[in-house]
């Protein structure tokens, strides 16, 4: 499939400035710890995950991009919806989504798994937080099942009880990340622990924005915690079911799901006083113990 490099999308107003969001989302690649595991990947492979990244990261930072009004991130993300699905025809023009070609033409990436992470960031336009843990898992849907979607289909092993069991695991890694960022995502106004359960223990908003973390704050992170090691138990049989890179791959996600979780309980919940991180010790032990479980 050949891409058209014409100004489909210049009619919009907004190609030069998502193209300046994109380079500055390629240039953050170097910090992150996802690129770091890529290179423990075949070639190939790194490079087509490595594009999924990629992606991922220019589609969350338009829609975190408070320099502009909330409509005009709307627009914006109306703009990489088109161009996503331009895909199909060889249309697209911006290079994250450019990038994703290979997924689609040769791998079977549907592009519904695509448009879902610019619909995660429509609703966090319009959402600052989630009553219930199961609408935080309809978020999750969105903003996390995704990705593990694609890596499944990459490895052309995207089975239904696959999929079922990367969703949970996906779920859990995103839960535990929005319980060691309370801080940092309240600062930015948005609340991501179950609104209910913080009402019931009697914590308040102040709360999330202390330096540091009050006893009922610490039972609620707990107990996602708690939720988060439950649906990373669907792991195990997703890992034992994989085989080459793609088991490699998904031991190395839950292991280090796995090592956030004890990395949160070491630390008794509190998430305020400071980042709370998996430890590497940590992670390979889990990962060298789902590695030897057979099927």
């Amino acid at each position: 499939m050949s891409h058209s490099s014409g100004p489909v999308l210049g009619a919009d107003g907004h190609v030069d400035a998502l193209r300046s969001v994109a380079g500055r989302a390629a240039a953050q690649m170097g910090d992150e710890n996802f690129p770091v595991a890529l290179r423990l990947l075949p070639r190939a492979v790194a490079a087509d995950l490595g594009a999924v990244y990629r992606y991922a990261r220019f589609v969350d930072d338009v829609g975190d991009d408070h320099a502009v009004e909330p409509a005009t991130r709307l627009e914006r993300l109306d703009v990489i919806e088109r161009d996503v699905r331009s895909l199909a025809d060889g249309g697209a023009v911006l290079p994250p989504v450019t990038g994703l070609a290979p997924l689609v033409d040769e791998h079977g990436v549907p592009l519904a798994t695509l448009l879902d992470l610019v619909e995660a960031n429509r609703v966090d336009q319009r959402v600052a937080a989630y009553e219930t843990f199961a609408d935080l898992l309809d978020y999750c849907a969105l903003s996390a099942a995704p990705v593990g979607r694609i890596v499944l289909h990459r490895a052309h092993a995207a089975t239904d009880d696959n999929v079922a069991d990367s969703d949970s695991v996906c779920d859990a890694l995103q839960v535990l990340e929005h319980c060691q960022d309370v801080g940092e995502d309240a600062a930015a106004g948005r609340t991501y622990l179950p609104a209910v359960e913080l009402r019931r223990a009697g914590v308040e908003p102040a709360d999330l924005r202390a330096a540091r973390t009050s006893p009922a704050l610490r039972r609620v992170v707990a107990v996602q915690v708690a939720r988060s090691r439950a649906l990373l138990r669907n792991g195990r049989p997703l890992v034992s079911r994989l085989s080459g890179w793609a088991r490699v791959a998904v031991a190395g996600y839950v292991a280090g799901g796995l090592a956030t979780a004890d990395a949160l309980q070491a630390a008794d919940f509190g998430v305020l006083e400071a980042a709370v991180t998996p430890g590497t010790t940590r992670t390979t032990w889990h990962a060298l113990r789902l590695l030897g479980r057979r099927a």
